[in-house]
């Protein structure tokens, strides 16, 4: 069976803001994209590269 969360917002996301992301979790990757646009496409990484790029925010 396959981990995937589907598509969420992030909670970096502000509500009023208009940068708000998805994210979505999976066995193989992390994948970003805009929440205003679902179909524009998406950034997939590795969670090595995900875990690095979150310790950079706190």
């Amino acid at each position: 069976m396959r981990y995937d969360t589907g598509w969420f917002k992030s909670s970096r996301s502000a509500g009023s803001s208009n940068g708000c992301v998805e994210v979505r979790l999976t066995d193989r990757a992390v994948s970003v994209r805009d929440s205003k646009d679902p179909d524009g496409g998406e950034l997939s990484v590795r969670h090595d590269a995900w875990a690095a790029f979150l310790a950079t925010l706190s």
